[in-house]
Parts: structure tokens; sequence; C-alpha cells
């Protein structure tokens, strides 16, 4: 068995005060130029506040989500019901659309502020002066699974980041029209 490191953001709704803070450093770190501008839209974690219970809940964007859940549970936690949908991280999800970019649609997944350098933690747990978001490393143990990279697959990855998805199926859809107008169909 291998270890591989789980990163987590834990939230605490009962500390959360709703100040955004995390909204807004999320969305400045995540533009383009970066820290170029502030759009809560844009955010990879949204603070939703529910007035008749009173709570501010953060959410962060996780897993891209095809379907509707089937479940409508009920949490109680301390006095408080909550319903599922609230803690739900579905990236894209037919009752709700939170973790879309409006320009483009794509969904927006949380990436702990990947960058270069690594930052200890992520910029939403930094500025959260309450504590309610709180940041944990652990390891966990997981079975091997040997996945074979061949040379394409890791030329395609590298001119994906480069110069994008779309400019590569472009220039493929090129490449295929030139093949089969010379030589039809192979």
């Amino acid at each position: 068995m291998a270890k591989k490191k789980v990163k987590v953001i834990k939230i605490n709704p009962d500390e959360c005060n709703g100040c955004r803070a995390c909204e807004a450093i999320c969305s400045a770190f995540h533009s383009d130029p970066k820290y170029g501008a502030v759009n809560p839209a844009k955010s990879r974690i949204h603070v939703h506040w529910y007035p008749y219970l009173n709570i501010y809940l953060p959410v962060y964007g996780g897993p891209y989500a095809e379907a509707e859940c089937l479940g409508r549970d009920k949490y109680v936690i301390g006095d408080k019901e909550y319903d599922e949908c609230l803690f739900c991280r579905a990236t894209s999800c037919p009752s709700r659309n939170l973790f879309q970019d409006p320009e483009t649609g794509l969904p927006l997944k949380c990436d702990m502020c990947e960058s270069d350098p690594p930052l200890e933690e992520p910029l939403c747990v930094r500025v959260c002066l309450v504590d309610a978001l709180t940041y944990e490393e652990r390891e966990e143990e997981v079975e091997e699974v040997k996945v074979e990279v061949n040379d394409l697959d890791v030329a395609l990855n590298d001119l994906i980041k480069r110069f994008g998805w779309e400019r590569v199926i472009d220039a493929i859809s090129r490449l295929n029209e030139v093949r089969t107008g010379e030589g039809g169909e192979s």
C-alpha cells in the first residue's frame, strides 16, 4: 500500500461571520493576471447566508457531478437543522450552478491554491480570522494503481497546458481535414 497526501479544508459554520474575505481572496488568486481583479462569482468558495437559520455557510467547489443527487437528508448540528444541499460541493448540478465560471460556464473546482512555489495553506484559510475555515493535511493508505503513460499522452498534456484545450482540438481537426483530403480516411 502506498501513502497519499490528502488536503482538506474543514468548515465550522458556527464560527463564520459572513465577511466573505475567503471569496475575495480566492477570486483574486485565480484571476488573470493573478490578483488582478476581485469577482466573487469566479470564486471557488461561496459563503451562503440563510437568514431564517441565522447562519453563514462557506462551501468550496468539489468534484464535477453530471446529475442531481437523489437524497435530501437533513442534518442537525447543535440546535440548527441543515439541508443536505447546503453542504454539497458538486461543481455542477441541475438544481444549481454555484461553481461555474459566469463567462465560460466551465466548472470551478477548489485547487487548494496550488502555485509555484507552493503555499503552506489555501489563501481562504489564511484570511479567515474567526477560524471558520481550517486546513488539514494527512496521509492515507491507498492501493497502488499502475498507470502507463506513453509519449503521446505526455506531449498532448504539455500542448494542452501551453495552448489550451480548444486550440489543441482545433489543430487536430485541421490536421484531420488535411489528412482526409490528401488520401481519404484511413
